[in-house]
C-alpha cells in the first residue's frame, strides 16, 4: 500500500524536506485565522487587565488563554470551569500542606518532591486535560513561593494572587469564545468535511477525464502533509462520550488514509480507462455523500449500493484501496446495530464520566511517568537551590509544561523545545528589550508588540502536534520575561535568568525522559502498535467475569487503554519523519504500513465493542445459549489471530492459526442449527450479530495478510 506520506517524505535532503514541511504546516486552512484571532484577543485582554490593575503572575492567565480547549463553545466552557475548580483545589493544597512543613527543612524537602510526584501523576491520570494542566502548573509555580525568606502572610498573598491571575485568564477566554461563536460548530467536523471535499474534487477531475488543476493538487498535497493529528489532539482533550470518541477516532484515521491515497493521484502519469472513470465517479459520489451526511450531524449514514463489477476490468491497486477505505468509513458509521445512532449525538447509556482515567490506580505506566517527571523537576529544584540562583526557578515550570506535550519523538521534542525557547526567550524576549522597548513609552506600544508575538506563537500552536509545541514554547518564554511585573521589563539579567531556567528544564527533561528511558520514534511506534494488538486481543476475550458490573468496568478500562495506545502510535508515527540516518527509508516504510493498518484496526475495535455487548447480554443484545458458546469460540479465535500478529511484529515468531472466515462459517452453521431447531426466522438482533461477525472476520483476516 503506497501512501502520500511516504512519497512526500522522500525529500532530496533534510533541509529541502523541512522547508516543504514548514510551508505545508503554516499554510492557512478554514477557521485557522478566526481561531488565532480569538487566542490573540483573549491573551491581550488578560495582559491589559493585569498591567492596568497591577495583578502579579498575570503570565499564568495569559498562558491559560492559549491552552484552554476551543473545539466548541460548550467544551470551552467546561474546560474553563474545570480549570477554575482545580485552581482552587491547588491553592488549598498549597496553603494547607505548606503550613504544616514550612518550619521543618527536611520535611519541607520531602513535601516539595512529593508535590512534584503528585502533580506529574495528575497529568497522566486525570481524564480532563485542562484540569490536569491546571493542577500541575499551580504546583510548579506555587511550590517555589514557600522557599522564599519572607513572612507566611506574603506567601499566602502570592498564592491567592496566582489564583486570581488564573481565574482572569479563564473568564476572559470563556467570554471571548461565547461572544465570537455566534453559530456553534466543531472545528473537527468541519476539518474532516474539508478533506473529504478536496478528495471529491480531485476524483471528479479524473472522472471527467480533465487535467488536474494546480489549486486542487496543492490543496490535497497540503492536507496530506498536515495530516489529521490535530483532530486527534482535539478528540483527546474533549469531553465526548467514549462511544462517540471511539467512532470519531476511526473516522479521523480513515479520512487521513483517503487523503494520503488521493495525494498519490496528484502525481503525473495516471491513466484510467472508461470503466475506471465510471468507478471513480461512483467513488466521488460516495465520498460526497459521506461528507454531506457528516455535516448534517443527525442524518444516519448509508452506503451507496455498489455497481456490478463482475465483468469490469481490474481497476488500479490505488483505486481499489480508496474504495475499500471509503467502504470501511461507511461501516464505521453504521457499525452499531441500532439504526438511530447519529454522529452528532453520543450513544445512549454512555458510561459515567470519571475524574480519573479508569486504570489510574492499576496501570504501572502512570507511576513510571510520575517518577520520571518528579525526578526531572526535583533535579531542577535542587540545582537552583544548591547554587543559590532562585531566578532560574522557571526550570520547574518548564518541566511541567513540557510534560503536557504529546509529541512522540525525543529528537522532535528537543528541536521544538530548544528552538522555541531560543526564539521566544533570546530572540523575541531579550531582543525586544534591547532593540524595541527602549523606544516605547506607553502600554499601547507594548500591546502592539505583545499582539505580534502572540500571533506568531498562536499560528504555530494551531499547526499539527508535530509543530504546535514550538508555538507554546515561544509564548511561554516571552510571557515569563515580560509579564512577571507590572511594566516593561528593563533588566536583562532577569530575562537571562528566566531563559536559563527554561533551558535547564529542557535539558533535564531531555536527560531523564529521552536519554535514560527514551527510545527512537520508530522503536516506540512498532512497540506501541504491537501493544495495541495485544490489548485488542484481551478485549476480544472479555468479559472474563460473570459479574456484569465488573465486566462493564473492565471493558471501559480496556477501551481507554486501547484508545490511548492508538493515539500514541499515531504520535510516534508523526515523529518518525523527524528522525534521519541510515535507517530512515526503512523506518518510513514501516511508518507507512503501520499508518495504513491503524484505521483498519480502529474499525475492528469498534466492531469488537458491538460484539462485546452480545457477550455481556445487554438489553437488546441477547443471544440463545447455544449461540453464546459459538460466539465465545469465534472470539477466542479472533484473539489468537491478534496475538499471532503481535508475535510476528515483535519477532517472536507465531503459531499458524485458522483464519476467521472459516471460524465465521462455523458460527453461521450454529446459527442455522439454532434457527432450524426453533423453526422460526432469525431475530433482528441475531441478524445484526451475524453481519458484525462477518465484517469482523473479513477485516481481521485482511489485517493478518498485511502483517
Amino acid at each position: 500500500m503506497a501512501t502520500a506520506a511516504q512519497n512526500i517524505s522522500a525529500a532530496p535532503s533534510p533541509l529541502t524536506w523541512f522547508g516543504q514541511f514548514l510551508k505545508q504546516e503554516l499554510a492557512p486552512y478554514p477557521g485557522r485565522a478566526a481561531l488565532v484571532t480569538r487566542m490573540i484577543v483573549a491573551a491581550t485582554l488578560v495582559m491589559l487587565i493585569g498591567m492596568t490593575f497591577q495583578i502579579p503572575y498575570v503570565f499564568q492567565g495569559a498562558i491559560y488563554t492559549l491552552m484552554i480547549s476551543r473545539e466548541s463553545s460548550r467544551a470551552t466552557l467546561k474546560s474553563g470551569l474545570n480549570i477554575l475548580v482545580l485552581t482552587g483545589i491547588g491553592a488549598v493544597y498549597l496553603l494547607i500542606s505548606a503550613r504544616l512543613v514550612i518550619s521543618l527543612p527536611t520535611l519541607h524537602l520531602f513535601w516539595v518532591i512529593g508535590s512534584f510526584f503528585l502533580a506529574f501523576y495528575a497529568i497522566r491520570t486525570m481524564s480532563n486535560f485542562g484540569a490536569s494542566a491546571t493542577f500541575a502548573i499551580m504546583i510548579s509555580v506555587g511550590v517555589p513561593f514557600w522557599d522564599r525568606h519572607v513572612s507566611s502572610e506574603t506567601n499566602v498573598e502570592a498564592t491567592l494572587w496566582l489564583c486570581l491571575a488564573s481565574a482572569i485568564g479563564v473568564v476572559v477566554t470563556i467570554t471571548v469564545e461565547q461572544f465570537s461563536r455566534m453559530k456553534p460548530g466543531e472545528d473537527m467536523v468541519n476539518g474532516i468535511a474539508e478533506r473529504l471535499s478536496a478528495v471529491r474534487e480531485l476524483l471528479l477531475c479524473y472522472a471527467d477525464d480533465c487535467p488536474i488543476s494546480r489549486p486542487i493538487a496543492e490543496k490535497v498535497t497540503r492536507i496530506a502533509v498536515v495530516g489529521t493529528s490535530m483532530f486527534r489532539r482535539i478528540l483527546q482533550r474533549s469531553a465526548y462520550s467514549p462511544d462517540y470518541a471511539e467512532r470519531m477516532g476511526a473516522v479521523i484515521g480513515l479520512t487521513g488514509t483517503v487523503v494520503d491515497l488521493a495525494a498519490n493521484l496528484t502525481l503525473p502519469g495516471f491513466q484510467f480507462s472508461e470503466s475506471d472513470r465510471s468507478r471513480i465517479r461512483s467513488l466521488a459520489e460516495n465520498v460526497g455523500s459521506i461528507r454531506s451526511h457528516f455535516l448534517a450531524r443527525r442524518t444516519p449514514f448509508f452506503s451507496k449500493p455498489a455497481t456490478d463489477q463482475e465483468n469490469a476490468p481490474r481497476p488500479t491497486h490505488l483505486l481499489s484501496e480508496m474504495e475499500n477505505t471509503v467502504k470501511l468509513m461507511t461501516e464505521v458509521l453504521t457499525v452499531s446495530p441500532s439504526p438511530t445512532v447519529s454522529v452528532a449525538r453520543p450513544l445512549e447509556r454512555d458510561p459515567p464520566e470519571t475524574f480519573f482515567v479508569r486504570d489510574a490506580f492499576t496501570n504501572v505506566d502512570h507511576v513510571k511517568f510520575a517518577i520520571k517527571g518528579c525526578l526531572t523537576a526535583s533535579l531542577c529544584y535542587l540545582i537552583y537551590n544548591a547554587i543559590d540562583w532562585p531566578g532560574i526557578s522557571t526550570a520547574v515550570t518548564t518541566c511541567f509544561l513540557t510534560a503536557l506535550s504529546t509529541v512522540g519523538s525525543s529528537r522532535q521534542k528537543q528541536v521544538l523545545r530548544i528552538s522555541g525557547a531560543i526564539v521566544g526567550g533570546f530572540l523575541l524576549g531579550m531582543g525586544s528589550q534591547i532593540f524595541i522597548l527602549p523606544y516605547l513609552d506607553s502600554i499601547a506600544g507594548f500591546t502592539i508588540l505583545f499582539i505580534l508575538v502572540t500571533a506568531l506563537a498562536s499560528w504555530f500552536m494551531t499547526s499539527s502536534p508535530r509543530l504546535s509545541y514550538f508555538g507554546m514554547q515561544v509564548a511561554l518564554a516571552f510571557y515569563l520575561i515580560h509579564l512577571r511585573t507590572f511594566g516593561m521589563e528593563s533588566s536583562l539579567s532577569i530575562a537571562r535568568d528566566r531563559v536559563v531556567g527554561i533551558l535547564l528544564g529542557l535539558v533535564m527533561m531531555w536527560l531523564v525522559f529521552d536519554q535514560l528511558w527514551g527510545a527512537p520514534a520508530f522503536v516506540q511506534m512498532k512497540s506501541l502498535f504491537t501493544s495495541s494488538l495485544r490489548l485488542l486481543a484481551q478485549f476480544a476475550r472479555e468479559p472474563l467475569s460473570g459479574d456484569r458490573k465488573v465486566a462493564v468496568e473492565r471493558s471501559y478500562s480496556l477501551r481507554e487503554a486501547i484508545n490511548r495506545s492508538f493515539d500514541s502510535v499515531r504520535a510516534s508515527a508523526d515523529a518518525v519523519i523527524f528522525e534521519f540516518g541510515p535507517s530512515r527509508q526503512r523506518d518510513l516504510a514501516w511508518r507507512s504500513r503501520i499508518r495504513e493498518c491503524q484505521p483498519e484496526l480502529r474499525t475492528l475495535f469498534l466492531m469488537r465493542i458491538a460484539l462485546w455487548k452480545y457477550r455481556v447480554q445487554l438489553p437488546g443484545f441477547e443471544l440463545p445459549e447455544s449461540l453464546r458458546v459459538a460466539q465465545r469460540e469465534f472470539d477466542g479465535q479472533s484473539a489468537e489471530i491478534l496475538d499471532a500478529m503481535a508475535d510476528r511484529l515483535a519477532d517472536n515468531g507465531s503459531v499458524q492459526v485458522e483464519d476467521l472466515v472459516s471460524a465465521y462459517a462455523q458460527l453461521e452453521q450454529a446459527v442455522g442449527r439454532a434457527s432450524a431447531k426453533e423453526q422460526r426466522q432469525l431475530a433482528p438482533q441475531i441478524q445484526s450479530f451475524l453481519l458484525l461477525s462477518r465484517r469482523t472476520a473479513a477485516l481481521a483476516d485482511s489485517l493478518q495478510d498485511e502483517i
